[in-house]
């Protein structure tokens, strides 16, 4: 099974290089024309929650990311969730 991310990277190349339609690319490899279009949006909001975590890991280090969530959550007073919060990759 190969990652949706991979088949549209796929379904891209077909489109440039082999000159097909993006609606017979995606047929062929089976995504949506909305995965083939879509662009993540990356927001200066990601980065300030960033900071704010490596800022609070040096200061406690010994505080897991529960710790460091409530803090930001409840002392803070930021109202990210946790999904948000939560350190990806």
């Amino acid at each position: 099974m190969v990652r949706p991310s991979l088949r549209k990277e796929m379904a891209q190349w077909a489109v440039r290089h082999r000159s097909i339609s993006i609606r017979l690319s995606c047929r062929t490899f089976s995504i949506s024309e909305t995965c083939y279009r879509y662009q993540p949006k990356l927001s200066d909001e990601n980065e300030r929650i960033a900071d704010h975590l490596l800022a609070l890991v040096k200061a406690k280090e010994m505080w897991g990311f529960g710790l460091c969530y409530l803090y930001l959550r409840n002392v803070k007073g930021f109202g990210w969730n946790h999904k948000r919060v939560y350190p990806t990759g």
